[in-house]
């Protein structure tokens, strides 16, 4: 069991929330929520010991072994991949390189000897016979083969390390396991690997994630940070959800209570303060005001942007039409042979087990990369717009937000854009920072400001959920589904596919696979999946 005993933690006058008591009981898995900022990430670096807190004390129980997903991709940059997965279980790794070093004498002393029977009934105690099988077994889950395995880190692209690095965080079956986003830079079948693997997992774990169907498939608790204040919720997202509802008017209600009547205690103040015969009663409704302390009361962090695309005009018959397209890059084969029609109403979901794929077809559409061969055509009625996963090439320009959106909006008039930016989250004040400065989430949602005034009756939204947190992923799902013209997106939010799509496209450098049906009739039909399967291993031989 882990606990936190009258935790608080400030931030010069910030406070995110204030003596908090909690206990995380083993056999649960708790899913850590709240509003970007709201403290989720501090918290668990607190329960690892990476931070102090402001006041309170972390306890667990005394012998258990606490393993993090670790944050620096860079960390173990000159270890083999194997490793570093097995770094993740301290002591375990320790006695192997003492067990390496010893048996690499050619005599051995007294000393010695006794040593390796010691080090020896220790290493099997901890199942150190088995370690090396163990992280292959999780490397493999993860999509990282047997090549992996003797390759340094160093060696590996930004993802692969992630995997790499949640590998060594499940090793070695820890009593307490803390993940930080563990879904980022997973392909869906890595992450319903991870879901398997959690929901079997019989120890204590606590999760940070932004992804709704991964915290409904692995959680039995939510604990939700929100009004200064950590509460603990039974059951996974879904019904944090339900009781979220009643608790959040529970909150309005008491606080427009409240607000009412202070409101009625300054119109009485106001009215009769000068009143001499009125003074006593003036001054005492003054201290009735003072106790309400309306400023002190905690507010929800929760904030959700309002997201709406809307075409300027519908589209005709002809949307888009792609003939024989074809796409390689340093010698590997991104998009095969690929032909396509598309129409008015089609909320197309791209998947590939390759990113990279994913995004040069957008890129070639929208006319950001060309392609070996092939072509394709828009319809004459079609307006489209593209919000690209990388978006930094957007931002370095040293303007103010307002500024900024100027460029892409039909009405300059800085009311309309102050307007829109605040929709967005953007406050008066932060309406005014350059644009340079901006947080990958910002600049998300100033992308996604850019494509709602496109008016575009076509968008192409290549993951656009990246950076966001669960409030601005709400939105922009609900923003997405109401959207009545064209679309094209790609994302690994299972609950965005599956509520957002009506038909799928995947690309394989074995060709392409092309069906009207949901997200969940795509993954669950036994014959697409055999036949993506025989696409990419024909395309691997």
């Amino acid at each position: 069991m882990i606990s936190a005993n009258n935790l608080s933690i400030q931030f010069g006058k910030r406070i995110l929330f204030k003596d908090v008591n909690v206990k995380f009981t083993p056999g649960n898995c708790y899913g850590i929520i709240g509003a970007n900022g709201a403290g989720k990430s501090t918290f668990i670096k607190i329960l690892s010991g990476k931070m102090e807190p402001t006041s309170g004390n972390i306890s667990i129980e005394t012998g258990k072994r606490m393993a993090v997903l670790e944050q620096d991709q860079f960390k173990y940059d000159e270890e083999k991949v194997l490793e570093t997965v097995i770094m993740g279980h301290k002591r375990l790794f320790e006695l192997m390189k003492e067990r390496e070093e010893l048996y690499s004498k050619s005599e051995f002393t007294q000393e010695e000897g006794n040593r390796i029977g010691e080090v020896e009934a220790e290493f099997a105690e901890i199942n150190g016979y088995e370690a090396e099988s163990e992280a292959a077994t999780l490397l493999n889950g993860l999509g990282l083969g047997e090549e992996f395995m003797k390759r340094k880190m160093n060696d590996l692209e930004g993802g692969e390390k992630v995997r790499v690095l949640l590998a060594q965080s499940l090793f070695g079956n820890p009593d307490v396991l803390l993940l930080d986003e563990p879904t980022n830079n997973l392909d869906i079948k890595s992450i319903e690997w991870l879901e398997e693997f959690l929901y079997k997992f019989n120890n204590t774990v606590l999760v940070v994630s932004h992804d709704r169907h991964f915290l409904n498939k692995v959680c039995t608790h939510i604990t939700d940070i929100d009004f200064g204040e950590m509460r603990t919720y039974a059951g996974n997202y879904s019904f944090w959800q339900q009781a979220a509802q009643l608790a959040m008017k529970q909150k309005k209600d008491q606080l427009k209570k409240s607000e009412d009547k202070a409101s009625e205690l300054r119109e009485f103040i106001s009215r009769f303060s000068a009143n001499a015969s009125k003074a006593r009663q003036a001054t005492s409704r003054k201290k009735q005001l003072e106790k309400l302390g309306l400023d002190d009361l905690p507010r929800t962090s929760r904030r959700f942007p309002y997201i709406e695309f809307k075409a300027g005009r519908e589209c005709g018959n002809i949307v888009l039409d792609i003939n024989n397209l074809n796409k390689s890059q340093d010698g590997e084969i991104l998009i095969n042979d690929l032909n396509i029609s598309i129409g008015p109403g089609d909320k197309i979901a791209v998947l590939s087990e390759n990113d990279r794929a994913i995004t040069m077809f957008f890129d070639i559409i929208s006319e950001k990369a060309e392609a070996d061969s092939g072509e394709f055509n828009w319809g004459v009625t079609i307006k489209s717009a593209y919000m690209p996963k990388e978006n930094n090439e957007y931002f370095t320009h040293d303007i103010s937000l307002v500024n900024w959106l100027r460029q892409y909006s039909p009405e300059s008039d800085e009311t309309f854009i102050r307007g829109f930016l605040g929709r967005m989250l953007f406050s008066q004040d932060e309406a005014n920072k350059s644009s340079t400065v901006l947080s990958g989430g910002e600049k998300v949602r100033c992308m996604l400001s850019k494509t709602m005034l496109s008016s575009a009756n076509a968008l192409i939204l290549d993951d656009p959920t990246n950076h966001l947190d669960l409030e601005a992923i709400t939105s922009l799902n609900n923003a997405m589904i109401a959207y009545d013209q064209t679309m094209l997106f790609s994302s690994h939010d299972h609950q965005l596919l599956q509520s957002t799509a009506n038909r799928i496209l995947e690309i394989t450098p074995g060709g392409f696979i092309d069906k009207v049906c949901s997200y969940d009739q795509y993954i669950h039909s036994e014959q697409i999946q055999a036949k993506r399967q025989q696409m990419y291993e024909g395309a691997s031989v």
